[in-house]
């Protein structure tokens, strides 16, 4: 049986989700030399088949609800998304602000305030390991319950 081309490898990988230039060429790495692979990634860009751009966006929709900002920006860079990109990612997501998240990612986790020092700090580790701001997590954890839920 044959062996697929770089080009249909990484057409595979681009039909499961979008990658990142950078995702791809690590991907196609163990399969072709570094100039066969800059040549299919070119060809794929030229296509519009693969954006770096659109990777950051659909990437950023995708697990906004669940991260904050700091962590949305370290993933898309391990990914090997450029920074002008990830703050154009960030900047447009429309979604809501990084408070109104938190509160939503606090609520889905912890059901009640904080009742002792411990607990506090269990939810503000919790909140932190989600990429949020601090100032944002003492904000969270400060209000009533009865605020939190208007």
């Amino acid at each position: 049986m044959n062996e697929p081309s770089l080009r249909e490898r990484a057409l595979r990988h681009l039909a499961r989700r979008d990658h990142s230039r950078a995702e791809l060429a690590r991907k196609l790495a163990p399969h072709g030399s570094a100039g066969e692979i800059e040549t299919v990634l070119d060809r794929i860009g030229e296509l519009s088949l693969q954006s770096d751009a659109r990777m950051a966006a659909s990437w950023v929709r995708g697990h906004a609800g669940r991260f904050g900002r700091a962590r949305l920006q370290n993933e898309l860079a391990r990914r090997g998304v450029a920074p002008e990109l990830i703050e154009e990612a960030l900047a447009d997501d429309g979604l809501a602000s990084e408070t109104e998240r938190a509160h939503a990612v606090w609520r889905a986790k912890f059901h009640a305030a904080p009742a002792d020092a411990r607990e506090w700090a269990r939810q503000a580790r919790f909140l932190h390991g989600r990429g949020f701001a601090a100032d944002i997590v003492r904000a969270v954890l400060r209000e009533k319950p009865e605020e939190a839920a208007r």
